[in-house]
C-alpha cells in the first residue's frame, strides 16, 4: 500500500503542475488589466503603464510563468496586487468559516441522506420511495442561491429562529457558531443530500437483490442486521466514491453560498479576487482547492479497504 500512496502522491505532483500552468495561462490570457482596476478611471494610460512596470505585469509570458512556480516551488504563493499581503495570509484569515460550513454541510448531507437511501430501498416502489424520490429531484432542481433566500424568508425573517447573515468564530461561543452555520449548510447541502440518497438507493437496490442478502433473511435475522450489517457495508463503496467527488460540488457551491449570507470565507475572497483581477490571489486558491480534492480523492480511495477486504494496493 505504501508504494500505491508513493505513487498517487508523485502523481499528484504531475497533476498539480498542469493545473498550475493552466490556470496561470487563462489568467494571462483573460481580458482585464489589474493595474488600470488600481489606477482608477481618472488615471492616465502613464499612469497605468508605470503601475504595471512596479507589478511586473509587463514581463513576457515566459518570465512571468518561470519567476511564480519558483517562488511557487519555495511555498510562496505570492501577493496580492491590492492589499499587498502575502496570499498565505489572506487565505489562512478565511478558512475557518469555509471549512466550518463545508465540514457541517458534509456531516448533514451524510447523516440525512444515507438513512434515506437506505429507507428508498428498503421500502422501494411505496409512498415512502416516491417522497424521498421526489426530495431528491427537489434538490436537484433548485438552485443553490434561490433554496438559500426561501430558507432566510422562512426561517429569519418569517419566524425570527436564525440569522439572516454574518458568521461567529467558534470561540465565540459554539451555539452562535451554530446558529450562524444552520441555513449556510441546508442551502449547500441540498444538493448534496439529493445526490447520495439516490446513489445509496440505486446501490442498496442492487445489493439487496445478491444471493447473499436473501440468505441473510432466509435464515430469520433481523431486517435491520441485514440492511446495515449485509447490505450497506458492501454498498459502501459506492457511496463514499460519490461522497469524494461531491466534496467539488461543496467546494463551488461554498462561493456562492458565501455570497448570499455573507460569510467572510474563501468564497467570498475568490468572488473579490476576480472582481478586481487579483490574480496572485485567484492562483493560489485554485492551486490550493486542487491539491485538497486530489488528496480528498487519494483518502476515499484508501478508505474502500476498510469496507471491502478484497481491495489491496
Amino acid at each position: 500500500m505504501l508504494a500505491y500512496v508513493i505513487r498517487r502522491l508523485l502523481a499528484t505532483v504531475v497533476v498539480m503542475t498542469v493545473v498550475a500552468f493552466v490556470v496561470f495561462s487563462l489568467l494571462y490570457l483573460t481580458p482585464g488589466d489589474p493595474a488600470a482596476v488600481i489606477a482608477g478611471d481618472a488615471a492616465t494610460n502613464e499612469d497605468i503603464a508605470k503601475i504595471r512596470a512596479n507589478l511586473g505585469l509587463d514581463e513576457p509570458f515566459l518570465v512571468r510563468f518561470g519567476a511564480w512556480a519558483w517562488a511557487l516551488l519555495h511555498g510562496d504563493l505570492g501577493t496580492s496586487i491590492f492589499t499587498r499581503l502575502p496570499v498565505t495570509t489572506l487565505i489562512g484569515q478565511r478558512v475557518e468559516p469555509t471549512v466550518a460550513l463545508t465540514l457541517c454541510t458534509l456531516f448533514v448531507a451524510v447523516a440525512v441522506a444515507v438513512p434515506l437511501g437506505v429507507i428508498a430501498a428498503a421500502k422501494a416502489g411505496t409512498w415512502i420511495d416516491r417522497i424521498v424520490m421526489g426530495f431528491s429531484v427537489l434538490g436537484f432542481s433548485l438552485p443553490v442561491f434561490v433554496l438559500a433566500y426561501i430558507l432566510i424568508l422562512t426561517f429569519s425573517i418569517e419566524l425570527d429562529w436564525l440569522p439572516v447573515q454574518g458568521y461567529r468564530n467558534l470561540s465565540e461561543g459554539a451555539w452562535e457558531w451554530l446558529r450562524h452555520l444552520v441555513l449556510p449548510s441546508l442551502a449547500l447541502g441540498t444538493v448534496y443530500m439529493a445526490l447520495i440518497a439516490r446513489i445509496t438507493r440505486a446501490t442498496m437496490l442492487d445489493v439487496l437483490a445478491q444471493d447473499y442478502v436473501r440468505t441473510a433473511q432466509a435464515k430469520g435475522l433481523a431486517p435491520g442486521k441485514v440492511l446495515v450489517g449485509h447490505a450497506l457495508k458492501n454498498a459502501a463503496v459506492p457511496i463514499m466514491t460519490i461522497v469524494g467527488i461531491g466534496i467539488a460540488l461543496l467546494i463551488s457551491g461554498a462561493i456562492v453560498t458565501e455570497t448570499v449570507f455573507a460569510i467572510p470565507g474563501i468564497g467570498r475572497l475568490t468572488v473579490d479576487a476576480i472582481l478586481r483581477r487579483d490574480y496572485p490571489v485567484i492562483q493560489g486558491i485554485i492551486l490550493i482547492f486542487s491539491a485538497t480534492y486530489v488528496l480528498i480523492n487519494l483518502a476515499v480511495d484508501l478508505s474502500y479497504m476498510l469496507f471491502d477486504p478484497r481491495i489491496r494496493y
